[in-house]
């Protein structure tokens, strides 16, 4: 039996650490029923193993546009513009080949882990389904590599775990499932949609470490959508904010948060910090809540 691949956890450099993984350009996203654009005319770019975090209110366009990367917003959202992955656009590749990139190439977390699994279905069996399409692995090299990924993002009893439904396991720990095929996948591109918006706080901790972990582990690029500040200016390198469909303002996660130019930027982040603040008044201490 071949021998897990994940024991090394070294993931080969296929492009410049400088070059751009992802290029989108002049993204529209609009619903075509009722005629209304979702999103105007984004442009960006995502750098190898680099963070990107886009932020922003509920309704920015956050979501959609990451979902627009992957071709899976729902039927009548239309969208134009280029996007671009490893220099070939996604937007114009067949759907037959759009499936092989997605989860091998292309990896996305969603919010909800349990909309993520069929609920009629045991999780390993769904994990195992998509391990097959793309790598056509015996049961027991899957079971193997699953063993080992599950155990690196510290889900115990791997096997058990594998033999539950989803509505088994607690929210926290089918985030991390998702993280464990995402190691086995190695994808290129990571798109983690609010990850952590539908866990408690020690859950949402622990799981942007295992993202934290997971870029050191694989070396991979990242998009990281979130309404929250404090996890954005821990995970990202860079940030964009978005309003109303536009993408309003760009830059490093540290000018973001220490020079923001635009008023919307300055309101996201003067609220995060009086937030803090309160919530350092009310523990008795300073810079707890950063933490």
């Amino acid at each position: 039996m071949q021998q897990p691949r994940l024991q090394s956890c070294i993931r080969k450099r296929w492009l410049n650490p400088l070059a751009n993984v992802l290029e989108v350009a002049h993204l529209k996203i609009w619903d075509s029923s009722i005629g209304k654009v979702i999103v105007r005319d984004s442009s960006f770019r995502v750098k190898q193993e680099s963070c990107l975090a886009i932020v922003g209110e509920s309704g920015s366009g956050k979501s959609v546009t990451c979902k627009a990367i992957m071709r899976l917003n729902r039927t009548g959202i239309r969208q134009s513009g280029e996007i671009l992955f490893k220099g070939e656009n996604l937007s114009t590749i067949p759907e037959k080949e759009m499936r092989k990139k997605r989860g091998k190439q292309l990896s996305m977390i969603l919010q909800n882990g349990m909309r993520a699994f069929d609920p009629s279905c045991v999780v390993g069996v769904q994990l195992k389904e998509t391990l097959v399409e793309h790598f056509g692995w015996s049961h027991e090299e899957i079971t193997a590599n699953l063993k080992i990924a599950m155990a690196s993002v510290r889900l115990k009893n791997p096997i058990e775990v594998m033999n539950k439904y989803p509505h088994q396991l607690s929210g926290g720990m089918l985030q991390r499932v998702m993280i464990a095929l995402a190691i086995v996948l190695e994808p290129d591109i990571i798109i983690a949609d609010e990850p952590t918006t539908a866990l408690d706080t020690i859950s949402q901790f622990e799981v942007v470490e295992q993202f934290i972990q997971l870029r050191e582990r694989m070396g991979c690029s990242m998009i990281f959508i979130s309404h929250d500040l404090g996890v954005v200016k821990k995970i990202a390198d860079e940030v964009l904010v978005m309003k109303d469909g536009q993408i309003v303002e760009r830059g490093t996660t540290k000018a973001i948060f220490s020079e923001a130019q635009h008023e919307y930027t300055r309101y996201l982040v003067s609220a995060k910090l009086a937030l803090n603040q309160h919530f350092s008044r009310i523990m008795g201490g300073e810079g707890i809540a950063d933490r």
